[in-house]
């Protein structure tokens, strides 16, 4: 502005609202701000999601005492912020009732079981349930189950058994894929989604996974991939076959399935229930 006209600087900056004082002030970096601020870099490298108040009081703890706002302009600066996790979006989807199936596949009900074998490694479970008979459909044991391996293990089932008129599920991403939704619609099977955060709209599969958890994952040390397979199939056959289950009438799944099956005697479920 004074380049262009003839007014002086006084009047230069009160025109465009800036202090003369704050136009003459220049930026000093002293040597012992420099060495502060490489301390924080490091710290802040070292733990990733620590903010600077938590750097602050590593600071405070190697003995370099400095004011925690002087700590906030350095790490701010330096571009240290740690993100923010952005949550995942669950599908909005209306509460529905846990209503008790009147008939064998008639509703499945799905959900994810994690474990760990000796080494550390983490194993995924996928616990399959019809909640009508109490059957356990399979049980599937891997490192990882994506979208398309449910899908694999679902016409497994339904290549002996048929199909079910509906799948129950959370919102997990296996679940909510376009997997999953495709093997749905080609088959006519309803998905029902729980809402976010609310496990016991899914209650029958999650009374089930209780069941596995305390009666076999917890009863047992994998030494790898293969035995875990093996023993989980084990105790799957004996829930099926050996197990009373409360419910029944202190039936296996696998009678009460039968009985169901041959009609012998037209008893339900809920007459069972309510004896």
């Amino acid at each position: 502005m004074q380049q262009r006209t003839s007014i002086s600087q006084r009047r230069a900056c009160f025109l465009v609202g800036l202090s003369r004082a704050s136009f003459h002030y220049r930026s000093t970096v002293s040597q012992s701000d420099v060495t502060l601020c490489e301390r924080i870099s490091a710290l802040a490298y070292e733990r990733r999601r620590f903010g600077y108040r938590r750097v602050h009081q590593l600071l405070r703890r190697e003995g370099i005492h400095v004011n925690h706002k002087k700590v906030y302009r350095l790490y701010r600066d330096a571009g240290l912020a740690v993100p923010k996790r952005k949550r995942r979006k669950g599908v909005a989807v209306e509460r529905q009732p846990l209503v008790l199936p009147e008939a064998a596949n008639q509703t499945w009900s799905m959900d994810f079981v994690m474990d760990a074998l000796a080494s550390g490694r983490r194993i995924k479970c996928l616990t399959i349930v019809d909640d009508f008979t109490k059957e356990c459909l399979d049980i599937p044991v891997a490192s990882g189950i994506c979208g398309d391996q449910v899908v694999r293990t679902l016409e497994a089932i339904a290549a002996f058994r048929g199909y079910p008129q509906a799948v129950r599920t959370d919102q997990g991403p296996e679940f909510t894929g376009k997997a999953l939704d495709r093997w749905a619609y080609d088959n006519d099977v309803e998905l029902k989604l729980i809402q976010p955060g609310k496990p016991t709209q899914n209650g029958y599969v999650e009374s089930f996974n209780g069941k596995f958890r305390d009666e076999c994952l917890n009863e047992h040390w994998f030494r790898d991939l293969a035995h875990a397979r093996q023993i989980i199939s084990q105790w799957r056959r004996d829930y099926n076959e050996q197990r009373p289950h409360s419910a029944l009438n202190y039936q296996t799944p696998l009678e009460f399935a039968a009985d169901y099956r041959c009609g012998t005697d037209g008893t339900t479920l809920t007459d069972i229930t309510k004896r």
